[in-house]
């Protein structure tokens, strides 16, 4: 496995849109002969999961008021605060098939890492999370894109919670569903489980440490690395603004709709946003955290000009591989959350 270190020119790059742009960059561009590991930091951004509604999940006065990027990345899941105390890991492999959606395989090493540095109650709970005490200092997520699998997640080490309880505003079933009321009581900082001879690191310290436990080496020096060339560089920054450092892309269109319906389901948050003009869907958004291979504008495309009726709806489902765009979710189930 290679890791490869995100400074420029002898800088750490710390801009969320150019770390996300560079991590895209490594799943489909740059083919290694082994796997790669990505370690990154951002200043002060919210990082939006590819299925979701912007506008629907950050608190824009705030943002625009404390100076906070919003990135809309290329994989599923929710939203997610990133700061100088958190840190993300990113695990790039050949997709064999069998790994989309297995979140133990790929935060296992970040787990036992964790382990030796003694927050020993760090483990992976309910399908992308990692919790200690009941409380989630990691939010994991995938993309899968031409043979090749992502999967990145973060790691709040020293995160400023209170700015993330008011910068994001997530769904209030979201909360409900596993009995939970608030932001600020659902998560927790890594800081304080570790041994107290880590207690004072900065975050590069605690990456460093990761480092050296995942590759099971002394110094950092002995990690095996890919050095980015000013080549990959360049290929990044088209990339970045093409996407992540597109208003267009980061926040998209919000038309306005007539039908909302949303659920908390066996696959997270589906939303479906309708408009239906003489019982036929004349336009349709489907927003969400949840982890599809797909694009999810396929099943729009299926779903559009479709009468608004429940066989109907159920007819256009049977010809969508379901597990492929959502997860293991049955047709009935999309259709009763449709027609709620």
């Amino acid at each position: 496995m290679y890791y490869v270190n995100n400074e420029r020119n002898g800088e750490r790059v710390l801009d969320a849109a150019t770390n996300l742009a560079l991590e895209y960059y490594l799943l489909n561009e740059k083919i290694l002969d082994e796997p790669i590991l990505l370690f990154y930091t951002n200043e002060n951004a919210i990082i939006i999961g590819k299925n979701q509604n912007t506008y629907e999940e950050i608190n824009q006065d705030y943002i625009d008021e404390h100076g906070i990027e919003v990135i809309r990345r290329f994989s599923g899941g929710g939203a997610v605060y990133h700061d100088m105390g958190n840190v993300s890991f990113c695990f790039i492999t050949e997709d064999d098939g069998n790994s989309f959606r297995d979140f133990k395989k790929f935060t296992q090493p970040v787990i036992e890492a964790l382990h030796k540095l003694g927050a020993t109650g760090a483990q992976l709970e309910g399908r992308n999370d990692l919790l200690i005490d009941g409380k989630k200092f990691s939010g994991n997520a995938m993309y899968s894109n031409k043979g090749r699998l992502t999967a990145h997640g973060t790691l709040m080490f020293d995160l400023d919670t209170d700015v993330a309880t008011h910068a994001l505003r997530p769904k209030e079933d979201k909360f409900k569903s596993k009995g939970i009321k608030s932001v600020r009581s659902r998560i927790t900082n890594i800081k304080p489980y570790v041994d107290e001879a880590y207690r004072d690191m900065d975050i590069f310290e605690f990456r460093n440490l990761l480092l050296k436990t995942i590759f099971d080496v002394e110094n950092v020096e002995d990690v095996k690395q890919y050095h980015l060339t000013e080549e990959d560089w360049e290929k990044v920054d088209a990339f970045k603004a093409q996407y992540t450092g597109n208003d267009a892309w980061n926040y998209g269109a919000n038309p306005a709709f007539e039908i909302k319906n949303s659920a908390r389901t066996s696959v997270g948050q589906i939303d479906f946003n309708l408009n239906v003009k003489d019982n036929q869907i004349e336009a349709i958004k489907i927003n969400g955290d949840f982890f599809g291979l797909g694009e999810i504008n396929d099943v729009e495309e299926k779903l559009l000009h479709t009468p608004y009726k429940r066989q109907d709806l159920l007819n256009v489902f049977d010809s969508i591989d379901l597990n492929f765009y959502f997860g293991k979710i049955s047709k009935e189930e999309l259709v009763d959350l449709m027609l709620s």
